[in-house]
């Protein structure tokens, strides 16, 4: 490839510019977004309640001794070994039996780490010569956090994609799975349709019953007769012969039987009433949450859950593939804005309960309720410097906080654009491990530790770009009004 090609293409192009504009989108609509779903607080105090607004980053500042408040630059944060973070405010208004009280309610609720030359840094549009007054190295590319005053680099993570359907024969053929990996606001639900040698068809999601049979929750969601069950599916002889023996082995007729059904193995001795709420609850939360967690989408549920189960008859019959796991059609990475994102919802969960613990403790006082006084900044922040400084994320993940390797410019590099697997590295995992042919163009085929790590951390290859994703809610919006019909 000619060199002034490349070089053309660099002068535009940041080598770490997936983590930059990942976390860039997380800092225009990510947090805003994950205090938008909270909304409000209310606490166990009867006509109180507060409601949260738009949130307000500063660029990073620093507190002194004497509370003076000043700017601060990567290097110093390095040299007194401080955490080089931007200051997070928060609009809270309290609302008093439905009367919000309106006045200055911006409140400081913690401090979030900044990259280095993101949106948010100092650092971000400097000339050569400034770079160069404040300490930096003009060619160093950032992408990486200063966390008591240690370089440290969210490594991107690759993890199968969310809300598709994946086919594959399990336990040597014996069964069947069609699994979804539902993920809705940071809740991921694995949702399973197995088929077995047999042709009866059940249905797996998180807290429900085992042995859910697939005609019994299609008949809860809305499709309670034998007909409406039957039309759902295509007409093909395999898949007809399939429904035909589920329907028959099937003990319920209608809706209400096949709640009540549902209910007595969710919640088994318990009041008919409990059990008819606990079958709703399952669902309508824990079932497919992508599609929504409303009664009105049960039956669009129903109708997914078809499909799945069409895809595992038909992968059964030999009539289409397996999905290949290590096709990287199937694959999506986890940059910096995505796990940030993660760990400010949890953090921000933190913040809430502590704030409705101390509204409902100093009401219990008898003490005037200002909201500056009510919120602890504390709450939120050590829980994300703590798991920025150790690597230990959410869902128990290690790991995926590392400090950066400055061995030379070209480790740095590397590291800030690898990408490890979830794996365990004590399996032998053959198939995830092999060079697979759509790697081409996305991952390099030599760069990769020796040792049990082997081929579970890898790495971009050189002109491959990331994209963040798009919302798809807007796309599906779009397909609506277009009238597109997917078969």
């Amino acid at each position: 490839m000619d060199d002034g090609l490349l070089t053309a293409y660099f002068r535009e192009n940041n080598l770490v510019r997936q983590h930059l504009e990942s976390y860039n989108k997380f800092l225009e609509f990510g947090i805003q977004d994950v205090i938008d779903k909270v909304g409000q607080v209310e606490p166990n105090i009867e006509g109180y309640k507060l409601k949260f607004g738009r949130v307000r980053l500063e660029r990073p500042m620093i507190v002194e001794a004497d509370g003076s408040r000043r700017p601060i630059y990567p290097m110093e944060a390095r040299l007194r070994n401080l955490t080089y973070a931007a200051p997070v405010f928060l609009q809270i208004t309290p609302v008093i039996h439905d009367v919000e009280r309106r006045g200055f309610n911006e409140v400081f609720i913690g401090e979030l780490p900044v990259m280095l030359k993101s949106k948010l840094c100092h650092l971000d549009g400097m000339g050569r010569e400034e770079f160069y007054d404040v300490g930096e190295d003009p060619n160093d590319p950032g992408g990486y956090f200063i966390i008591n005053g240690s370089e440290r680099v969210l490594v991107s993570i690759e993890d199968l994609a969310p809300n598709r359907i994946m086919c594959s024969e399990e336990k040597d053929g014996a069964l069947v799975s069609a699994k979804v990996f539902s993920t809705r606001f940071g809740f991921r639900a694995r949702c399973v349709v197995d088929r077995t040698n047999e042709g009866l068809l059940y249905v797996t999601f998180p807290a429900a019953p085992t042995n859910l049979e697939l005609v019994t929750v299609l008949r809860a969601l809305g499709l309670a007769k034998d007909t409406e069950i039957s039309s759902a599916f295509m007409i093909d002889s395999e898949i007809k012969n399939d429904i035909l023996l589920n329907l028959e082995s099937d003990q319920t007729k209608n809706a209400d039987e096949a709640m009540e059904r549902i209910g007595k193995k969710a919640a088994p001795g318990q009041a008919k009433e409990y059990r008819s709420k606990r079958a709703e609850i399952l669902l309508d939360t824990y079932l497919l949450p992508h599609i929504g967690v409303e009664p009105k989408d049960r039956i669009t549920k129903a109708y997914y859950l078809c499909k799945m189960a069409e895809k595992s008859i038909k992968v059964a019959n030999r009539k289409i593939p397996q999905d290949d796991k290590d096709h990287y059609m199937n694959k999506r990475i986890k940059l910096t804005g995505n796990l940030m994102d993660e760990l400010f919802r949890y953090a921000f969960q933190f913040l809430v309960k502590d704030v409705t613990y101390q509204v409902e403790r100093a009401a219990a006082r008898g003490r005037r309720l200002v909201v500056q006084t009510l919120v602890r900044p504390d709450a939120l922040s050590e829980r994300i410097r703590y798991s920025m400084a150790t690597g230990n994320w959410i869902a128990g993940q290690t790991g995926v906080s590392q400090l950066l390797d400055r061995t030379n410019f070209l480790a740095s590099t590397s590291h800030l654009r690898r990408i490890i697997s979830p794996l365990s590295r004590k399996h032998p995992h053959f198939k995830a491990r092999d060079l697979h042919g759509t790697h081409w163009g996305k991952l390099c085929p030599n760069e990769s530790p020796e040792g049990p790590s082997c081929a579970l951390v890898k790495n971009m290859a050189l002109l491959c770009q990331i994209s963040t994703g798009e919302d798809e809610r807007a796309i599906e919006e779009l397909l609506r009004k277009m009238d597109v019909k997917i078969e």
